[in-house]
């Protein structure tokens, strides 16, 4: 990739970084933490607790990663992270650690405000997903924060959503869609669909059955998000699989399908959950795969 960043001046330092002839940047939206033990599956504490150490609570550190795409037509954001809606004692089952509003960390790293974003998408509406789809104003209502932005969400998803299982039943949160629905603002979409040309969602089955991956394709340059198929940089070894997965099985076989091609095609990958590598690219040494910062 030839010139993938550029400085430029707003009211503060950033760096534009470039994939072919759009713009991406990471938002990060909070710290949080989830059982070690559920994140890694199969794998013995005594392995994964030297790659990922848990707290007291056997908790490791998660962090949301959302995408901002920018190209000639649209500010789009890919995933909205927990949002702000949680109380005292949610936030410490999950131990939400926040420096700051999602709309404070958009506009430091993209100069933009949340009325500027044109369209919002959801790979899956998991609470640690959707979260910042909605928030509540000064009298407690809860409202589209991107109130100019159309919202994308898969059909199949969606229903799936309002109809969960006792197993995922926890992980949606109506709150985070409805009013987005109720504003007319959210679009259902099939399991693969194109948010722009170039911007692909694909349907794949693992961590549920209507969860999407995302593939940004731009001269030449190809960056592919695996949301929750590969939450963390952790989990590109083959075993290590998210207990929290429906189809697990799937995830096996999804990661090996895709897992080479990253690496043959150099594609630059995004890790949704990974708290200190989120964007890199795949290499493979001494017979093994490797995350290397981008």
């Amino acid at each position: 990739m030839e010139n993938e960043q550029y400085k430029i001046h707003f009211p503060f330092s950033v760096f534009i970084m470039m994939l072919g002839d759009y713009r991406i940047e990471t938002i990060p939206d909070a710290e949080f933490r989830l059982d070690g033990g559920a994140m890694f599956g199969v794998v013995p504490r005594v392995v994964w607790e030297r790659a990922a150490p848990p707290d007291e609570l056997n908790r490791i550190r998660l962090q949301m990663n959302c995408l901002f795409v920018e190209t000639p037509s649209d500010k789009i954001l890919i995933e909205t992270g927990m949002g702000e809606k949680w109380n005292e004692k949610q936030a410490g089952i999950y131990g939400i650690n926040r420096s700051q509003t999602f709309a404070h960390s958009l506009f430091e790293k993209t100069g933009y405000q949340s009325e500027d974003i044109t369209i919002v998408v959801n790979t899956h509406l998991h609470f640690d997903h959707c979260g910042g789809n909605t928030i509540k104003n000064e009298s407690g209502e809860t409202m589209p924060q991107f109130p100019n932005a159309r919202y994308f969400v898969s059909e199949n998803e969606f229903n799936h959503a309002v109809n969960p299982t006792e197993r995922d039943r926890v992980s949606y949160v109506s709150e985070n869609w409805e009013a987005v629905q109720k504003s007319g603002q959210l679009e259902l979409k099939p399991g693969v669909y194109q948010i722009i040309n170039g911007i692909t969602m694909t349907e794949m089955r693992g961590h549920n059955g209507t969860m999407q991956t995302v593939k940004i394709e731009s001269g030449g340059e190809i960056l592919y998000s695996f949301s929750d198929l590969i939450p963390t940089t952790h989990h590109i070894s083959l075993p290590w699989i998210m207990s929290y997965d429906l189809f697990p099985l799937e995830t096996l076989a999804n990661k090996k399908k895709l897992l080479p091609q990253a690496v043959a095609e150099n594609w630059l990958c995004l890790f949704y959950h990974d708290f200190e590598t989120p964007l890199c690219r795949l290499k493979e040494i001494d017979g093994k795969l490797k995350a290397i910062k981008f």
